[in-house]
């Protein structure tokens, strides 16, 4: 009798998951992992958003498990992939902000401190996510953004055996219409769409390496600036936020920066869809193919929606702030896994993921040894998408800079549902207890300083466990200056920015730089 339960349960297991028990490389699982590009946690239509349309990345999430607290590990571009990449911190890879940022002596900004000094590229020696699975029997395919490195340290140097537009660059050097003018990409033809191109290349990969284990790591430049979408797509969008009613104000000040607070951008509407539309050619590709059961699908982003500097274009409410910035919506992201087998669809988590969890769980789940030494602070989430629970642990972040979008040189800590950041420039806490307030608006550091003083202290071992870089003070810092900086914001900019981003919606606006004129459409 004891057999007899013994061989159901294996069998049980072998029908749910191929690779267990099998040596036969082509019964491993595949795995496509789509890494969107400044896509904020509230900009899909599944996590909230009214005005963007994102059907097909919400059947991601429908027929898998979205975890409802996921996050990149920094509040930038190029340290969130490194740490997809290695699965580690990007304080212990000391990449700690977007690569080709001044950093040192060269920043010229009046900032109290100089940003710490960091790699331009990721070490050699790290055994990266793809070079794991190359080891492990997959083909490797990459395409898009990759923003960690140049000569010497692009995709085919860290595992990938084909690499499609992925070079040093952080945003499509000729926009994103062909000709594109990549190093690493032929230009399609006149108007080709970008994300339309890397879906079709992706959906390419797939039909050719159907019959072996591959790892599609579909990388998109969108939805980062340049803010470029087709005439049909603006339009749409344009109509779209004009029949809602007019915001009174579309942007506040938020201590440094101004901070968009409604979804209505009609030209980043328009480049959500775009994406969305390319994640649904490779998504078509695998159930043409009939390889959507037997492959894994992850979809996720490297830092918030950017709601201030560059295209100021989503905002992330009601979480606090964006891209650059030390609060949730610089980090909080979109966390798809879908497991076909296993994890029943429209499943949902609260436990807290971070993006160096990937490493770990992408390793079990494919049936591929660990690898502790490298992916040190990652663990895997195949717990949780089995319906368990994890161990509690401490999530950290480190960003010694001032971001682009008005973020300050800090660190942070998150231990269950409280959140600790503490400010570099002059030393202070601010902490959140983000179950009661999510958009971090009530600071209760003055009122608990006793757990201040326990997650600082945590804090500052987990830096000095890393050897974790820091800022500097600059002596050129004029506070005078500083000061009245901030207040031409309020006066000057805040009013500009009102105009500027009202006018999109008008029926007669164009763009500049001729780029519609490449579509033809």
């Amino acid at each position: 009798m004891h057999c007899l339960r013994f061989f159901s349960v294996a069998l049980l297991l072998l029908m749910t998951n191929p690779s267990w028990g099998s040596a036969d490389q082509t019964d491993r699982p595949n795995v496509l992992f789509i890494l969107a590009d400044d896509l904020g946690w509230r900009d899909l239509s599944i996590e909230g958003s009214t005005f963007y349309e994102t059907p097909q990345i919400d059947r991601i999430a429908r027929e898998g498990m979205r975890f409802r607290q996921g996050y990149a590990t920094c509040q930038v571009c190029s340290p969130s992939r490194a740490s997809i990449m290695t699965g580690k911190y990007p304080a212990r890879l000391a990449i700690t902000d977007w690569i080709g940022a001044a950093q040192g002596m060269e920043w010229q900004r009046n900032t109290r401190l100089l940003p710490a000094h960091y790699q331009l590229a990721l070490p050699a020696q790290e055994i990266t996510l793809a070079e794991a699975f190359k080891e492990g029997g997959y083909r490797t395919f990459f395409a898009g953004k990759w923003h960690l490195g140049g000569e010497g340290s692009f995709p085919e140097d860290h595992g990938f055996d084909i690499n499609i537009g992925g070079h040093h660059r952080g945003s499509p050097p000729g926009g994103f219409f062909s000709p594109y003018n990549n190093p690493k990409m032929t230009d399609g033809p006149i108007g080709e769409y970008l994300p339309l191109r890397l879906g079709r290349e992706c959906a390419s990969f797939i039909e050719s390496h159907r019959d072996e284990p591959f790892l599609a790591y579909l990388s998109f430049y969108m939805v980062h600036a340049p803010i470029q979408t087709t005439q049909a797509l603006w339009s749409k969008y344009r109509d779209k936020a004009n029949h809602e009613p007019a915001p009174t104000h579309r942007f506040v000040i938020d201590r440094t920066s101004p901070v968009r607070q409604v979804q209505d951008h009609p030209l980043y509407g328009g480049m959500v869809e775009a994406m969305d539309q390319a994640v649904g050619m490779v998504l078509d590709t695998l159930d043409r193919l009939g390889l959507s059961e037997r492959t894994i699908v992850v979809f996720t982003s490297d830092n918030g929606g950017v709601s201030a500097g560059d295209g100021k274009a989503t905002s992330n409410l009601p979480l606090r702030g964006g891209k650059g910035r030390q609060w949730e919506g610089g980090v909080r992201e979109p966390f798809l896994i879908k497991w076909p087998g296993v994890v029943p669809p429209g499943s949902e988590s609260w436990e807290p993921a971070i993006g160096t969890d990937f490493y770990p769980t992408l390793l079990e789940m494919a049936g591929l040894p660990a690898r502790p030494a490298q992916h040190v602070d990652g663990l895997s989430l195949v717990p949780v998408l089995k319906g368990g629970d994890m161990p509690d642990r401490s999530l950290f972040w480190h960003y010694p800079h001032y971001g682009n979008q008005g973020g300050e040189p800090s660190s942070m800590i998150r231990q269950g549902e409280w959140k600790l950041i503490y400010y570099h420039e002059d030393g202070h806490c601010e902490l959140y207890h983000l179950e009661r307030d999510p958009s971090e608006q009530v600071d209760l550091a003055a009122t608990d300083p006793q757990r201040v003083q326990r997650m600082h202290a945590a804090l500052m071992a987990w830096l000095k466990e890393t050897q974790a870089r820091m800022p500097f003070p600059n002596p050129a810092f004029d506070p005078v200056a500083y000061e009245k900086t901030q207040l031409q914001v309020r006066q000057r900019v805040l009013p500009q920015l009102e105009r500027q981003h009202a006018a999109f919606l008008e029926p007669d606006w164009a763009p500049s730089g001729g780029w519609w004129e490449k579509t033809g459409k």
